[in-house]
């Protein structure tokens, strides 16, 4: 088995004819990017250790102690699970590969089943099957019978990305250990039991969206059937409402994590499963992107460029800042109340992105430049923007001017995480981007992503494919479908200008139990701390509502937080809080439940007029 590398997760080149500076901008910084039989145990016998109910709406991995020390159940998965938009497959069999471990979390042993395999999920018109998608389950054996047990679903973006680096870099029971945000030297590498797991608070659900990882449509059905905004979020939806029914988790608790374009489809699916009836008592956010238009905005990327400046000691603002979390409430301001108010009118050559342009007399220029450690005529040049239009042609044969190349002369700086860096001499700087996998941010790290997931799910899980599994599918991103309706039934699509934050705002509005915690890295100028803050206090929900259960935490880190030890392990404290303080209310959760049941009953209704 192989596994094609390319970007981690995020985005990818947003589909229009830019100016060539604004082009390499979003191509750089905004990369958000026949059939066999089957064999191994059957799925019957999987789903008999995996899924038991418990009291309390409670539904643990396996029925008892015995079940846990069974033997693992290996899987070879002969199917060819073709990428391509007009791939599929014709047999919709969900096998699964099961096995039993255990970890320490907390200085408590937690014994738990991972379930490797594939859903099949059905049309909703039809009820024919039309997609097998590929995921990993870890369940906690023999949870406490009087707790209610959650259950976590988790995405990476893209789109087009699989979820194997949530699943081995953040809360999943295993982690890679890496040098980031320095490079990680060749094999062989360390996948380490993870003390900060969430698996002491919820049951963890990796899933992998059509087209990655292992998931394919089921013929007559297409992969491109299922890549766009809406289509995707109704099939994430399906997901779901399998995984539900297989292991009996209707009454459970129910949470979405999404990172990176993770958090727009977490925005949809909220609404779409609010609509089927699934009300959902919590979602986690993570580097989130609900607001395209404003992707490449000035205001909302300056903090991020102070913080790389910080990190590498190129500020020049007295007096000099010593405090990154009190430098951050700084240029917050500044960004706010001097830069803000200088924002051009959106211009044609942005194709849509808007709050891109400053500005800028030379007095400004030199102030700003005092905070993100660059020349006044560079941003004069740049509008203030050097992040998105700092590809200016450079004279001697010198590589183009760009901020993360010339803030630190001789190295260049991730765009993802503005820590992570390699040469910029010689070559390097005009290596091309590969939809953003030769930024620094992602080769110090990706070489350990490839060969531990390899291993880990030949070795450890025991699920074995004669399929490439892709962990990030740039045909999906070429083929997407960016057009979206929100619920007032507006268009809120396109490349560039794709607005999720309304979906959220109707799924909080509906369900006001519902909590929604923000985490953000400081040095990620792909998806900006301080442009998630504005596009979240501007998102249209009663205020009494968002101050209630709205809660922001930004972080030491990049755009995948986890990656830094102390941040992951200070998000998983926020994580667990979050969901501590949810199940501590059960009066709460009781009303999501009678919503939930409220919301079934009018769809059985509706449904049932229609068929009349």
């Amino acid at each position: 088995m192989t596994t094609r590398k390319s970007l981690k997760d995020g985005f990818a080149l947003f589909g229009t004819t830019l100016s060539m500076p604004l082009a390499a901008a979003a191509a750089a910084a905004l990369l958000v990017t026949g059939c066999g039989g089957d064999d191994g145990p059957s799925p019957s016998a999987s789903a008999a250790t995996a899924a038991a109910t418990t009291s309390g709406g409670s539904t643990s991995a396996s029925t008892d102690a015995t079940a846990a020390a069974a033997a693992d159940q290996p899987y070879v998965d002969n199917d060819v699970y073709g990428t391509g938009p007009n791939d599929a497959v014709t047999d919709s069999t969900e096998g699964a590969a099961v096995v039993h471990r255990q970890v320490t979390i907390g200085g408590k042993t937690v014994k738990y089943t991972a379930t490797t395999g594939h859903l099949t999920t059905i049309d909703p018109i039809t009820s024919a099957p039309n997609a097998k998608m590929f995921y990993v389950a870890y369940t906690q054996d023999n949870p406490d019978p009087s707790k209610p047990r959650p259950v976590t679903f988790f995405y990476n973006g893209g789109p087009g990305s699989s979820s194997v680096y949530l699943l081995l870099g953040s809360y999943g029971p295993k982690r890679l250990q890496s040098s980031f945000p320095n490079f990680t030297p060749p094999a062989p590498y360390k996948l380490l039991d993870n003390p900060d797991s969430l698996l002491d608070r919820t049951d963890l659900v990796f899933i992998n969206p059509v087209g990655t990882g292992y998931s394919a449509a089921i013929a007559p059905a297409k992969n491109k059937d299922f890549w766009g905004t809406d289509q995707d979020a109704r099939s994430i939806d399906r997901f779901i409402q399998r995984y539900l029914t297989k292991y009996s988790r209707w009454n459970s608790p129910k949470f979405l994590y999404g990172e990176s374009y993770g958090t727009a489809r977490s925005a949809v699916v909220s609404w779409v499963l609010h609509e089927d009836g699934i009300d959902l008592n919590g979602i986690t956010l993570q580097s989130s992107i609900l607001d395209y238009a404003n992707a490449l905005s000035a205001p909302g990327t300056f903090p991020t460029l102070a913080a790389d400046a910080f990190y590498w000691k190129k500020t020049t603002v007295n007096p000099t800042p010593t405090d990154l979390d009190a430098y951050m409430v700084q240029v917050r301001n500044y960004a706010d109340n001097t830069l803000a108010p200088l924002a051009q009118k959106p211009n044609p050559q942005d194709g849509g992105f808007v709050n891109v342009r400053l500005n800028l007399n030379l007095q400004t220029a030199q102030q700003m430049g005092s905070y993100i450690g660059t020349d006044p005529t560079s941003l004069i040049q740049t509008f203030g923007n050097p992040a998105a239009l700092g590809n200016v042609p450079s004279s001697n044969d010198n590589p183009p001017y760009t901020f993360f190349l010339t803030l630190v002369p001789g190295t260049q700086i991730g765009q993802y995480d503005g820590r992570a860096n390699f040469t910029g001499k010689g070559i390097a700087p005009y290596i091309l981007p590969n939809s953003g996998s030769n930024d620094p941010s992602i080769t110090n790290v990706g070489g350990a992503y490839t060969v531990l997931w390899n291993s880990y799910i030949n070795t450890d899980l025991k699920y074995t494919s004669t399929s490439s599994f892709v962990d990030l599918n740039d045909q999906v991103f070429n083929n997407w479908d960016f057009s979206h309706t929100d619920p007032t039934g507006a268009n809120r699509g396109g490349g560039n200008t794709l607005y999720t934050a309304g979906d959220l705002a109707s799924t909080m509005s509906v369900n006001p139990d519902l909590k929604v915690l923000s985490a953000n890295g400081y040095f990620d100028a792909v998806t900006p701390f301080h442009q998630t803050e504005l596009t979240l206090a501007q998102m249209p929900l009663d205020p009494t509502l968002k101050a209630q259960n709205l809660t922001i935490k930004n972080y030491p880190s990049g755009h995948m937080i986890y990656l830094n030890d102390a941040s992951r392990t200070a998000l998983k404290g926020d994580l667990a809080s979050f969901y501590d303080g949810i199940l501590a209310n059960r009066t709460a959760l009781q009303r999501v439940l009678r919503l939930q049941a409220r919301t079934q009953q009018l769809k059985q209704q509706q449904l049932k007029q229609q068929g009349q």
